[in-house]
């Protein structure tokens, strides 16, 4: 048998700073995920518990723990007191944990955002229940302390599947509610501001990005002093979003998210249309001033 791996790392190269992933299927039928690293690379499953193994019979420690704890419950008259965790257990409950956090940064460098919110709830849920049961609070900061990461890991994934369907507004109140959890972990725990001062730095760099330079933002806005005649001709290769509230127009902290998300005010005429009127109504408009309807090539 060969144990060398160089093949494998030489056709794929490591660059510092950067989560590089990829999906299969292995040889047992079963989805795998590779994640390289400075000096490998990882593999895990991408459903159940990332190295496969069944820990006493159960899909994961954590369920195990869960199962502990629900039947001390059910021998104590309904009370969990009584019930507590190791020092053993705290660490082997924090192992575990971060192969689905390796697997979460797999998971959304390639989009799955989903899975993402699958895997970092349920971290989360484990921080909360070792939180709990802990027989100290020492035993259990060497896990929460992890909790802002898993907090920016989860509030991009979020943020990302509104992005995706150009819902940008609601995509920035996700991250706005992801910084907001932060600062609460701030406030509760003292010791921790450096542990979540990056994190939240990472959260608020992220929402202050400017859109990107070949993307042209639009949102219908009745009070807008802009129309779409009075805009410049986009290059042929811009790409036109445009943002429609719902009935009633957007509101005002709604209009303020997406202008910071850089979206551009502009208003059809002096007739206010229908939620699903106003898109299609807005589409024609573009067709016919930049699209093929009208003398220009540019692209809506």
């Amino acid at each position: 048998m060969d144990f060398d791996i160089s093949h494998l790392l030489e056709q794929w190269d490591y660059k510092p700073g950067q989560v590089a992933a990829r999906r299969f299927k292995g040889k047992d039928g079963k989805e795998k995920l590779q994640m390289r690293i400075d000096l490998g690379i990882l593999q895990m499953n991408a459903a159940g518990r990332p190295d496969g193994k069944r820990p006493f019979g159960h899909n994961s420690l954590f369920e195990f723990h869960q199962s502990r704890l629900y039947r001390h419950v059910g021998e104590h008259d309904g009370s969990d007191e009584g019930f507590s965790l190791s020092a053993e257990d705290c660490s082997r409950l924090q192992l575990e944990s971060l192969q689905y956090q390796h697997r979460c940064l797999c998971l959304l460098q390639l989009g799955d955002y989903p899975a993402v919110i699958r895997d970092a709830e349920r971290n989360l849920a484990v921080i909360d229940f070792v939180a709990r049961h802990a027989e100290s609070e020492e035993l259990a900061w060497p896990l929460r302390q992890f909790q802002p990461q898993l907090l920016v890991i989860l509030t991009r994934a979020k943020a990302m599947q509104f992005i995706e369907c150009s819902d940008y507004a609601a995509g920035i109140q996700q991250v706005e509610l992801g910084i907001e959890s932060i600062r609460a972990f701030q406030r509760e725990h003292g010791r921790a501001e450096s542990v979540a001062a990056s994190e939240l730095q990472s959260l608020e760099r992220w929402l202050a990005q400017p859109a990107p330079t070949n993307v042209l933002r639009l949102m219908l806005a009745p009070g807008a002093d802009a129309t779409l005649s009075a805009l410049p001709r986009p290059t042929a290769d811009t790409r036109i979003e445009l943002l429609i509230g719902a009935e009633g127009g957007l509101a005002p902290e709604e209009l303020e998210k997406a202008t910071q998300a850089g979206f551009v005010g502009v208003r059809l005429g002096p007739r206010i249309l229908r939620t699903e009127t106003a898109g299609l109504a807005a589409l024609a408009a573009l067709q016919c001033l930049w699209g093929d309807f009208g003398e220009g090539e540019g692209h809506v």
